[in-house]
């Protein structure tokens, strides 16, 4: 009795199994790490959102402070008093910092994001931001995702539109002759009658800035025309 031989395509077939299976395993374990990829993409991308900002949130902050300390200024007649203060406010220094890296820190844990480094320099007034992401990577066929957290880093600069404008010429008038000047009536007798006489304080002088080419005059006595934080200083994102 002869035994029929397998057919020549069953054979190759039965052969031809377990390379399909290498094959299909290693497309899927390609496709779990393509994905793990995308996990850790995504998660970066939002963590440079949070960075981003979390900077920029520093630096409006700052903004607002030093807006306040300008207008302050003028409005207490500090300006008059100690200039030099008043003019690196101006200039975009001089306020304090802590508030500004708090709302870094408010601003990335909405972003799901804490922040683990807030830095300002001086000059320019700069925040550089570092955050790292409450979430991780995330399980996934790629070893030690599972724990991994995103950080990045961004930085935004606060930039000065304004600088006080030309001294005018001398409104005072010489010696008070005018009755302008230091106070001196008309009658040459200090506190006369003149104009500029001193029985009331006007208040601290107006001051007038210019800011993008566009001219403020900061008025104590007028509070409803003064510039907004936007107005006096700019917000960017450094690249």
């Amino acid at each position: 009795m002869t035994v029929a031989e397998p057919r020549r395509g069953a054979r190759d077939a039965g052969q031809a199994f377990p390379l399909y299976l290498v094959a299909v395993a290693g497309l899927l374990f390609l496709a779990l790490a393509f994905f793990a990829v995308g996990q850790a993409a995504a998660t970066r991308n939002g963590a440079q959102t949070a960075a981003d900002a979390a900077a920029l949130a520093a630096g409006q902050k700052y903004r607002d402070l030093l807006a306040k300390g300008v207008l302050d200024g003028v409005r207490d007649g500090s300006y008059e008093t100690d200039k030099a203060a008043w003019e690196d406010l101006l200039n975009g220094r001089g306020a304090p910092s802590p508030a500004a890296c708090e709302s870094a820190d408010w601003f990335a844990g909405r972003n799901d994001a804490e922040v683990s480094g807030c830095v300002p320099d001086s000059w320019p007034t700069s925040f550089a931001v570092t955050v790292r992401t409450r979430n991780t990577v995330g399980a996934s066929v790629i070893p030690g995702t599972a724990g991994k957290h995103a950080s990045a880093e961004a930085t935004s600069v606060v930039g000065p539109r304004c600088a006080p404008a030309p001294a005018g010429g001398d409104a005072g008038g010489k010696d008070g002759k005018d009755g302008k000047g230091d106070g001196r009536g008309k009658g040459g007798k200090d506190g006369g009658a003149g104009k500029g006489g001193g029985k009331d304080d006007p208040g601290p002088a107006p001051v007038t800035i210019t800011c993008d080419g566009k001219e403020w005059t900061l008025d104590a006595g007028d509070p409803t025309h003064l510039p907004d934080a936007s107005d006096l200083f700019s917000v960017r994102l450094a690249h």
